[in-house]
């Protein structure tokens, strides 16, 4: 289980570093032809947002979606035994949701960048 946790990390970080090294190297080029180079790193600025963007939702949503698994099985295990702790650990699980609200809205802010 760990070591697919980790092969997958491996290839995101593969995948993002294809996307920014060569945003890197536009960077480091000279200009050619009065500012060619200028148009070059705002396509890079964009995809590198839009690839922070992507990230920060799907990493968001992920973790939501971990946290109302454990907390709602959590949740329905207390109310069977105790039905007056219902509404307590509903509470919880909406906060789990809000991690993926969060995420949404900074994602937002990064699209709102390019």
């Amino acid at each position: 289980m760990i070591k697919l946790l980790f092969r997958r990390l491996g290839v995101i970080g593969a995948v993002l570093a294809g996307a920014i090294l060569p945003g890197a190297a536009a960077l480091a080029a000279e200009t050619v032809h009065g500012g060619a180079t200028a148009d070059v790193v705002l396509v890079y600025r964009a995809i590198g947002l839009g690839v922070a963007a992507a990230f920060a939702i799907a990493i968001s949503v992920l973790g939501a979606g971990q946290a109302v698994g454990r907390i709602g099985s959590a949740a329905l295990g207390a109310a069977a035994e105790k039905p007056e702790l219902l509404t307590r650990s509903i509470l919880f699980v909406a906060l789990a949701e809000g991690l993926a609200v969060l995420g949404f809205a900074i994602a937002m802010m990064l699209i709102q960048k390019i």
